[in-house]
């Protein structure tokens, strides 16, 4: 069989067709990655495959620098200033040994839907593929605007922090109908969330000014994020985004709060139980302001960060020396927020991913209990997240939302990338998706009806993100 042949991942002939037919004509709505606005509106070429692909001085991929280091590459030809086409050359060694890996998969449908090379990347192959992709990035397709655009892209949500001026995105508006698409915010209060961290009161002090609050309580933190939030939705802002690596539920009064802030901003040491007071209050907070601007709230759970402390120390996070997180109780402890946000009617549109996944039947069933008010589906499973980012991965997790809820609904993929080149990722979760449809048709499982089924795929595909979170509107 070829390489990533037109029918890869399909295994039946209803998958076949649910793809070809249906699932491959439609837009792509990327609701949550981070790429960054400020090279969408630069829109500068790429100078080789290198910088857009591996690494641009501490900022690139970090799925292919966990493998690098797997094959014994020196950390000069991963994120230091080693020679670029070397870095391809120890890449290319890598992947030659990433068979059932889906960076392996990604690499090569990457070179095949940009760069209409169909040849495996082996060292033999990589002089010409170099010379091939080099000189294709030199011109106008190749420039990230057009990159977006040419895959059929409508809509993009970088990661943005609250005290962000979202100037970029300003700029990125006034061309919006000559790109052919929206580039949009979503909030992400990671250093807000971050009060036992030793910035937290500079932050403060950066998050008041942009909101026009002096912070001194928590009382003014709020007050500044429902400024923020105001802001962003002029911005076409419409989902925020929050990693709880750990949580326990804690609920605080007013005066404890206040003193916990007070040594936040002091930068006086905090016990566990204060710090899960004050994210729970700030969690509730935020759900909050999520309801009443009609937002979509996601949650990214149970992740282990910056492991490797010397490499951390040298690179900073997201230089790819995370895991799996373990917490066995997260799902039962942000049940008893929604239980809490129930009472007051302030459970919001939301996602739900977790990096292990055992935590997904839980959240499955968690998501079912809080649905209604009118809304569809308006709590979700979100897809396969990070080291679940696989075909057997979406797989599972297409499984128990269809098995726990009502597929059909689903907002379905994302690219959750900082590289202009993996929207193919949407392909690989489309075929997913029309293989899992298809097994269940040759199961006799659900009706033999390709109109239906393609109506479904379609929807899962770009019309249900459309409709759920309001880009458009």
């Amino acid at each position: 069989m070829t390489l990533l042949n037109d029918d890869f991942l399909l295994s039946n002939e209803t998958a076949k067709k649910l793809f070809h037919e249906h699932a491959a004509k439609m837009p792509i709505i990327d609701y949550h990655c981070h790429l960054n606005p400020v090279e969408i509106y630069e829109n500068k070429n790429y100078p080789n495959l290198t910088r857009i692909w591996i690494n641009e001085d501490h900022y690139g991929d970090h799925y292919k620098w966990r493998l690098m280091r797997a094959n014994g590459t020196d950390e000069k030809y991963i994120t230091g200033d080693g020679d670029e086409y070397q870095k391809f050359l120890e890449w290319t060694k890598a992947i030659q040994n990433a068979y059932g890996n889906p960076l392996y998969e990604w690499t090569h449908l990457e070179l095949k839907r940009f760069f209409h090379i169909d040849d495996e990347l082996t060292l033999e192959n990589a002089p010409k593929i170099w010379e091939k992709a080099n000189a294709l990035l030199q011109t106008d397709d190749f420039k990230p605007r057009n990159l977006i655009k040419n895959m059929n892209v409508k809509a993009v949500c970088t990661t943005d922090d609250p005290a962000s001026d979202l100037k970029y995105h300003k700029l990125l508006k006034e061309d919006e109908a000559a790109n052919g698409f929206k580039t949009l915010p979503a909030m992400r209060p990671d250093k807000l969330i971050q009060i036992d961290r030793d910035g937290f009161g500079a932050y403060l002090k950066e998050l008041g000014t942009a909101a026009g609050v002096e912070i001194h309580s928590f009382n003014d933190i709020i007050k500044a994020m429902r400024q923020r939030f105001e802001f962003f939705s002029s911005m076409g802002g419409r989902l925020s985004d929050h990693s709880l690596l750990t949580y326990h539920f804690k609920e605080a009064t007013p005066a404890e709060l206040d003193a916990i802030v007070a040594k936040g901003i002091s930068n006086e040491p905090l016990t566990q139980s204060e710090i899960d007071q004050y994210l729970t209050m700030l969690l509730e907070a935020l759900m909050h302001l999520n309801t009443e601007f009609n937002w979509t709230m996601q949650f990214h759970i149970n992740s282990i960060r910056d492991l490797n402390h010397p490499m951390f120390k040298q690179l900073g996070p997201d230089t790819g020396y995370d895991a799996v997180g373990t917490q066995p109780d997260i799902v039962a402890n942000i049940a008893k927020l929604y239980s809490k946000a129930q009472d007051s009617n302030d459970v919001p549109k939301t996602i739900f991913y977790s990096l292990n996944d055992n935590d997904w039947m839980q959240l499955a069933t968690l998501m079912g209990c809080f649905q209604g008010d009118g809304g569809v589906e308006r709590l979700q499973l979100g897809a396969g997240w990070w080291f679940n980012d696989t075909a057997e991965g979406m797989d599972r997790q297409l499984r128990i939302f269809a098995q726990q809820s009502l597929l059909p609904h689903f907002v379905g993929m994302l690219t959750d990338s900082r590289s202009f080149l993996s929207y193919p990722r949407h392909e690989y979760f489309r075929r997913v998706l029309c293989n899992f449809y298809g097994k269940l048709v040759e199961q006799g499982r659900v009706p033999d009806d390709l109109d239906k089924l393609g109506k479904i795929v379609e929807d899962i595909s770009f019309n249900n993100a459309k409709n759920y979170f309001g880009f458009f509107d």
